[in-house]
């Protein structure tokens, strides 16, 4: 998403959230209101550090610049068409069909040493406590504290993780070829 021209990320991006509003609406806006402060942060800052024209002259130096606005809209998009993806992903598929394709993808990274079993288990923990403390419905504060305090009760036990893995059909081969081919025509 960071090298598409701004038209082609706009329709990109529309059609992402067209689709995942349909496929999966109650996880999009789940995943929305959550990073609305960021969503907001990041207009407010590519607005005040962006050098450009003050939208108002009134303000001068105090108003945010229509260049800085612009471009954070632009990220702020990106931004959205990466969380109606993830809000599919994360509907639409189990999060041990999620760790295990996630396994799979990391293979490339044993190249550089990194160890994929470990990443996968890490973000597998990650997206876990993440979903605890989601569900707990308590403030961010609360959920920090009730996290530490079940790392310290869960670091001694001995805890294990299984991923039924699955071949590559033809259809998955198929679909990786188009998206690379969709990949290539749209950063080209």
């Amino acid at each position: 998403m960071q090298f598409i021209s701004p038209d082609r990320l706009l329709v990109a991006g529309a059609c992402i959230l067209m689709l995942a509003f349909m496929v999966s609406r109650h996880k999009l806006v789940q995943l929305l209101s959550r990073t609305r402060w960021i969503m907001f942060s990041l207009c407010l800052i590519y607005g005040y550090t962006t050098i450009g024209t003050p939208v108002s002259q009134v303000l001068g130096d105090l108003s945010p610049s229509v260049e800085g606005l612009a471009d954070g809209g632009l990220q702020l998009m990106r931004l959205i068409a990466a969380l109606a993806g993830l809000a599919i992903l994360l509907d639409r598929l189990h999060r041990q069909a999620l760790m295990s394709g996630l396994y799979c993808l990391f293979a490339p990274l044993s190249c550089f040493g990194l160890s994929r079993e470990r990443l996968a288990v890490r973000l597998a923990l990650t997206l876990h406590y993440a979903e605890a403390g989601m569900l707990r419905g308590s403030s961010w504060q609360d959920s920090l504290r009730s996290l530490a305090a079940q790392n310290g009760q869960q670091a001694a036990e001995n805890r294990t993780m299984e991923l039924t893995l699955h071949g590559f059909s033809w259809l998955d081969k198929l679909l990786l070829v188009a998206m690379v081919i969709l990949l290539w025509q749209v950063v080209r």
